[in-house]
């Protein structure tokens, strides 16, 4: 079974990267599993719904809720049977954490929990970012705001270390499409995975 983590902030594209992803894969006769956090399983509803309010005891269920709901994902990823199992959204949702938390979660996480070979950040103009949201009918979040969503990149590149392949997402629909194809054929080829 091949296991890819697709991550970035929100409003960068991970999932529409992850449906990219399970368009090659399936074109190529595998069969694929795509797992989004939060999900729509009652855990991840819950982790949502914080998310959709204020403060810090929203912030704290939205994590613990989060995680659970990572967990849960990590327990039928293996029942799956699936070729290919895609994460949009693992580790890096340390990156919201307060402060010094978010390098500390990253670490302690990355050492306690499995770890794919195939790790995709997506990167992106905050303000892109936010344009992107604003056209969405979802309810806010309380991170998706310019001042939060450039603070949360922030945090996202310093935690990628070298085992993370990195694409830009702030271009064209197209563009962003084939630099994706490009890493695809890398990792299908057994070549390097990570960013230079």
């Amino acid at each position: 079974m091949r296991w890819i983590v697709v991550d970035g902030i929100d409003g960068s594209g991970k999932t529409t990267h992850a449906l990219w992803m399970k368009e090659h894969y399936e074109a190529l006769g595998a069969s694929v599993t795509v797992f989004i956090h939060p999900s729509g399983r009652v855990l991840g509803r819950i982790s949502r719904r914080s998310l959709q309010g204020s403060g810090r005891a929203m912030q704290t269920m939205a994590a613990i809720f989060f995680m659970l709901d990572v967990l849960n994902s990590l327990r039928l990823m293996r029942k799956s049977g699936s070729d290919v199992v895609i994460f949009v959204r693992y580790l890096m949702a340390t990156a919201y954490l307060p402060g010094r938390l978010a390098r500390l979660g990253y670490r302690f996480f990355a050492k306690v929990l499995p770890m794919p070979e195939n790790l995709l950040l997506i990167d992106i103009d905050p303000k892109v970012a936010f344009q992107r949201i604003a056209r969405r009918q979802d309810a806010r979040e309380m991170f998706e705001d310019l001042p939060q969503l450039e603070r949360i990149r922030e945090k996202v590149i310093g935690l990628a270390d070298g085992s993370w392949r990195i694409t830009d997402n702030s271009s064209s629909d197209a563009e962003s499409r084939e630099r994706l194809r490009a890493i695809l054929a890398q990792w299908d080829s057994g070549g390097p995975g990570p960013s230079p």
